[in-house]
């Protein structure tokens, strides 16, 4: 079982923005931005291109509305999309507010990314989220 598969079943506490019966998204705590996030397949599948095609194309979609709920919170002028899959054995695709093309650079991490403000940067993208 994958660090996301607890996350997802509740066993490792997470800053959830957004779930159905298929998907999950929730902060990631070693943030590239303030409101990355990242999204996930209940199914656990290693590499995304492994997804069957509903199951793909769904989070897309489950994405899509994740990263307008990201807009109307954090300050941006796109939220960026990268699938890199070599961290955690287990489909996801980060959604990353971004300013300029080296906001998504994965070596500039926030360190020690304050709590209080990851909690109230879950909670303005939860509150913003449509399904």
């Amino acid at each position: 079982m994958t660090i996301f598969s607890k996350i997802i079943a509740g066993e490792i506490p997470s800053y959830k923005v957004a779930e159905d019966d298929r998907y999950y998204a929730f902060l990631d705590i070693n943030p590239v931005n303030w409101g990355h996030t990242l999204v996930v397949p209940k199914e656990e599948t290693d590499y995304i291109f492994d997804l069957d095609d509903d199951t793909l194309g769904g989070m897309m979609v489950f994405a899509k509305k994740v990263a307008a709920a990201i807009k109307k919170a954090v300050p941006c002028t796109k939220v960026g999309v990268a699938v890199l899959g070599l961290e955690v054995p287990h489909a996801h695709i980060h959604l990353i507010p971004i300013q300029q093309e080296g906001d998504m650079d994965f070596k500039n991490k926030i360190s020690n990314p304050d709590p209080e403000k990851m909690r109230f940067i879950c909670e303005e993208i939860s509150s913003n989220f449509e399904s």
